[in-house]
């Protein structure tokens, strides 16, 4: 079989896999990229947000290396604002959404970001942009960052239900196609793999297969207690920050209704130590426990899927970084996403242990 019709038999078993037409996974394998880099021109976002709001903006400043589109928008006139240049595969309804949360947020005086006017939402060069208030910040202190955020989590799923913060969520979203419940991180997990599946080396078949299979049979958390999710709180300090009246959640595009375990679930991935090899950190976990469940206490069922929910955005994250760099050439060396497997139930274990199970 040709190297072509290699790829067409991917794409319809990525079909087949993912409930999609032919077509439609044709565009969710090819179009990845366009879909996910995203660098707009930051010159012309000025203009657009001066002409836009009649502010006096002078610099545009690129945040991160990784979110290519976030912009610090230094004024003449006022304090900083916050500018997101989503990609444009991104939907006008998905960032007007955004806006939505974060009114809900403040209404119940949450410590989010806030919208930087009443009409946050514009369309710039086929993008949809949101613009917040700049949070003027300092890293989580030492020692303390995992409870802060476990208390920001427990609060945010403590909140009551509301139709207008209503819409799937959980999911990291960096394919604009996949946001939703954690559901959509292993579709999208199989999407970043299924795309450079004929690029597989024949020596590394059989550990790209393994992959493929924990992805394909991990817990998405279907079927758990929802809340309202923040969907990616752990990455400090992009995420969660300390403010001048206080810790601050912040970057809101992952949000909406889902398995609220999934949210605490890869907060306590993250307590583990980390060299010379990953192991369980009893003391953290029990400082996330604590705060948490200030809030929230966790049914038997969610605790015994815990270890298996865990998985999920790990799975989703070597995915990520799988495709990357097959496609730079260069070898995936991010495997202790998932190493050792006996991390994730020594982990579980000791967070069923902090609530006295």
């Amino acid at each position: 079989m040709t190297k072509d019709g290699n790829f067409k038999k991917v794409v319809r078993r990525h079909a087949q896999e993912t409930g999609q037409r032919y077509t439609e996974a044709l565009t969710d394998l090819v179009g990845l990229g366009d879909r996910i880099y995203h660098e707009p021109d930051a010159d012309r976002l000025l203009a657009h947000l001066r002409n836009r709001y009649g502010i006096d903006a002078t610099a545009a400043t690129k945040l991160s290396v990784h979110k290519t589109y976030v912009f610090r928008i230094d004024r003449n006139d006022g304090d900083p604002w916050i500018a997101r240049a989503f990609p444009p595969a991104r939907p006008r309804a998905d960032v007007e959404g955004d806006a939505a949360v974060l009114r809900f947020l403040e209404h119940h005086d949450f410590p989010a970001e806030r919208l930087a006017v009443d009409d946050a939402v514009s369309d710039f060069d086929g993008s949809a942009v949101l613009v917040t208030e700049f949070v003027d910040n300092t890293p989580l202190p030492d020692g303390e960052g995992f409870a802060i955020m476990a208390d920001l989590l427990g609060r945010l799923h403590a909140l009551p239900f509301d139709e207008s913060v209503s819409r799937p969520g959980g999911a990291s979203g960096e394919d604009p196609r996949r946001m939703g419940t954690p559901r959509q991180d292993l579709l999208a997990g199989l999407a970043f793999l299924d795309a450079v599946d004929t690029k597989v080396a024949a020596a590394d078949r059989e550990r790209f297969e393994w992959l493929r299979d924990q992805v394909r049979s991990a817990d998405d958390g279907d079927g758990l207690p929802e809340g309202l999710l923040h969907g990616n709180l752990l990455h400090a300090p992009d995420h969660a920050v300390l403010g001048k009246n206080g810790p601050v959640a912040i970057n809101w595009k992952a949000s909406g209704r889902g398995p609220r375990l999934a949210d605490l679930a890869f907060l306590l991935w993250g307590t583990g130590n980390w060299a010379p090899s990953r192991s369980t950190n009893q003391e953290r976990v029990d400082a996330v426990v604590t705060a948490y469940r200030k809030h929230v206490e966790l049914t038997d069922e969610e605790l015994d899927r815990l270890e298996g929910v865990m998985y999920i955005r790990p799975l989703y994250l070597v995915c990520f970084g799988y495709r990357r760099d097959l496609l730079k050439g260069v070898p995936f060396d991010e495997w202790w996403f998932l190493e050792p497997s006996e991390y994730f139930a020594s982990t579980a274990a000791a967070t069923r242990a902090a609530f006295h199970r």
